[in-house]
């Protein structure tokens, strides 16, 4: 029954179309559905909103990014056809890894069969036919060893778990084994100090590094030393993939919100980011694009998974059960740190 009357309340609608609150709040925020508003300013979903909510979630379930949905609902006509060719191809592309896989785990079977052990090298570098990226590496402890493939490396990588699951370790074996890759820590100060003296001795690098802190701030961020650090670290090395620690550290809520934004804008101008978060602020699934990815350490150490955009309700809500938004993350920094988690 409904507690609104003439239609269904915020957390009724969310609950009858199977998603989050906070999901239905991004629908709005990006234009989508305009829910009405009661006397005291509280949403009411009517059949018209409802149906179209329907709708984007429906397309959100094939995988289409929040900006092809938005295209699709706008009323472009060959948006959706595009969309779903792409998403095809996509999940074809996806379908033909498997079966290599399978192939490839099905011939060294057969060759230990035959009593004879295929060596690492046997394994052999990963090659995507698209020319992205792809690795594997054996996992550092507190895994047993096992091999970790990592095929078709997004733009926009993040890296979380709970506590104890070895995300930093994981964290710090990709920048070993990807090409051009530096690592970020937690300890930003030595970062912070040559930041200074860089942005001292070249006005234009400066220049570069105002621009893009002149936008975050007029979308809600606040210029701090850390945010001019981290800001400064990627401009400085561009043409690096980058693996940052806990890219939250010391960022409010505003600027978390506006440094994801600003990357994702920016993500196509770079080589690919990773970013180890355990902040909602940072990582809303919900908000998660084609050309994004989760890389999730179990809290039982068995291999981690990647989670994409498209993947299903149950691997997305344990990820869930990972992040806080900032207020709860900064009373956990100090644990974090402490640990080396």
């Amino acid at each position: 029954m409904s507690s609104t009357r003439g239609g269904l309340s915020h957390s009724e609608a969310a609950a009858r179309l199977g998603v989050s609150a906070k999901a239905l709040k991004l629908y709005e925020q990006r234009g989508l559905i305009t829910p009405d508003r009661t006397t005291k300013g509280w949403r009411v979903y009517g059949a018209a909103e409802l149906a179209r909510a329907a709708e984007i979630v429906s397309l959100r379930a094939l995988g289409l990014s929040m900006a092809r949905v938005a295209r699709v609902i706008g009323g472009d006509a060959g948006a959706l056809a595009t969309a779903l060719a792409a998403q095809e191809a996509r999940l074809k592309a996806e379908a033909q890894k498997i079966a290599d896989t399978i192939k490839r785990v099905q011939a060294l079977r057969s060759d230990m069969a035959r009593g004879r052990a295929p060596s690492h090298g046997e394994f052999g570098p990963l090659v995507d036919t698209r020319g992205r990226y792809a690795i594997a590496f054996d996992l550092p402890w507190p895994w047993g060893g096992e091999r970790f493939e990592l095929r078709d490396i997004k733009q926009l990588n993040y890296i979380t778990g709970p506590l104890g699951s070895g995300k930093t370790r994981l964290a710090k074996r990709l920048a070993e084994t990807l090409p051009d890759a530096t690592y970020l820590g937690l300890d930003r100060s030595a970062n912070a100090s040559a930041t200074e003296a860089l942005l001292d001795e070249d006005p234009a690098f400066r220049a570069r590094v105002d621009e893009t802190l002149t936008w975050l701030i007029e979308h809600g961020a606040r210029r701090t030393k850390a945010l001019v650090t981290l800001v400064a670290t990627l401009k400085a090395q561009e043409r690096k993939i980058h693996v940052i620690e806990m890219v939250e550290q010391d960022l409010d809520q505003g600027a978390q919100e506006a440094l994801i934004a600003c990357l994702r804008l920016t993500k196509a101008e770079r080589r690919p980011l990773f970013l180890m978060t355990r902040s909602s602020s940072i990582l809303d699934l919900d908000a998660m694009e084609d050309d994004e990815n989760i890389i999730f350490c179990p809290a039982n150490h068995s291999q981690p998974i990647c989670v994409a955009p498209s993947s299903t309700p149950a691997d997305r809500a344990v990820v869930t059960t990972c992040l806080a938004p900032p207020n709860v993350r900064a009373r956990t920094a100090g644990m974090i740190a402490a640990r080396g988690v």
